[in-house]
């Protein structure tokens, strides 16, 4: 993938009103204050840990240029902008690497669009996010992604205005170790790990249910083949990172066809799951889906569980409602072709 020069983002500019690139030397405090302040009603524990992190760095000195080389949080933040006025840091946007496959096109996340309440109203998020685009457009970027609170209306006409575009809508679930599961219902499905030979018809279900041209499997997850025919390299990868991945599926009455597949991250230390639900679309899927959660809950009845999983899924929003997960965010993926 082709890299943005940091060299052409974090050269000193005078101090005068308006656009200017990322000076981490001078803009990492008052940066760690402006996302604060602009997320506080929104920010979860990683963005937390971010700012903290924002704030460590920011004493780093002259060692803060070869940290931004290896740190992925001081790359994007150094490869953005900042708006000033009268010396006051009042606006940001941080451009990240999607690191997506070569394949699909050199792809940057735009992130961090923030400025601060006393300001807002007067075109700034508008100039910051032009200014990313037009950086990345005349670098020969392929795309541009983003994520936007689905409640955001203001952001949503603003990226609107810029040419993007709505892929999905994702609801991210989350059903604490604290609650008890109800009891589930019966059913006369098998549920049963995937075979090796079954890759191509679990991979040709997500295809159906999880396009990338609205989304793919995830957020910064693109739906790809390779995961799904993982090299014994990646094999190794997933043991040493001590997280697990289990394959449970629904099959047809003759086997050749895979109905509903869930997938089972369990990051060990984290203490979590996180689950993947796909189900054909082009067939009723509740009485599948209704399975495949219920075996998930009680498998994991004391254990946190997260699932992002599409808002326009009505049937499986309603399956998770009953088992007592609860809506985290509602976030809009929207994307930018150049």
């Amino acid at each position: 993938m082709t890299r943005l020069s940091l060299g052409a983002f974090t050269a000193a500019t005078a101090e005068a009103d308006g656009v200017r690139p990322v000076n981490l030397h001078s803009d990492l405090r008052p940066l760690a204050d402006l996302i604060e302040l602009a997320f506080a009603n929104s920010m979860d524990s990683a963005g937390r840990s971010a700012i903290r992190e924002m704030r460590y760095l920011s004493h780093m000195g002259a060692a803060l240029r070869l940290i931004t080389r290896i740190n992925s949080l001081a790359e994007g933040i150094s490869l953005g902008f900042v708006y000033m006025d009268a010396g006051e840091l009042v606006g940001n946007v941080s451009i990240y690497p999607a690191n997506f496959p070569r394949e699909l096109g050199e792809t940057w996340l735009l992130a961090n669009v923030a400025v601060h309440p006393r300001q807002r109203r007067r075109g700034i998020a508008h100039q910051l996010v032009a200014s990313s685009l037009e950086a990345l457009r005349s670098r020969g970027a392929a795309r541009v992604i983003l994520q936007v609170d689905c409640a955001n209306e203001a952001a949503l006409k603003l990226y609107e205005a810029q040419g993007f575009i709505y892929e999905r809508a994702w609801r991210h679930w989350r059903r604490s170790s604290r609650v008890r599961a109800p009891v589930p219902p019966g059913h006369d499905f098998h549920i049963t790990r995937l075979r090796r030979n079954e890759r191509a018809a679990e991979f040709a279900l997500a295809q159906a249910a999880r396009p990338n041209s609205r989304g793919g499997l995830g957020w910064l997850k693109p739906l790809r083949k390779a995961d799904f025919y993982l090299s014994p390299w990646r094999q190794v990868r997933k043991w040493l990172s001590m997280n697990s991945i289990e394959k449970l599926i629904i099959r047809n009455a003759d086997a050749r066809e895979i109905l509903a597949s869930c997938w089972l991250e369990n990051a060990m230390s984290f203490g979590r799951v996180q689950a993947r639900l796909f189900t054909s679309p082009q067939i009723d899927h509740r009485a599948y889906a209704e399975a495949l959660i219920s075996n998930l809950v009680s498998r994991y009845e004391r254990t946190t569980i997260l699932v992002e999983h599409p808002r326009d899924d009505d049937v499986v929003s309603e399956l998770l409602r009953r088992q007592q997960f609860k809506v985290r965010r509602e976030l809009w993926h929207m994307r930018l072709e150049f």
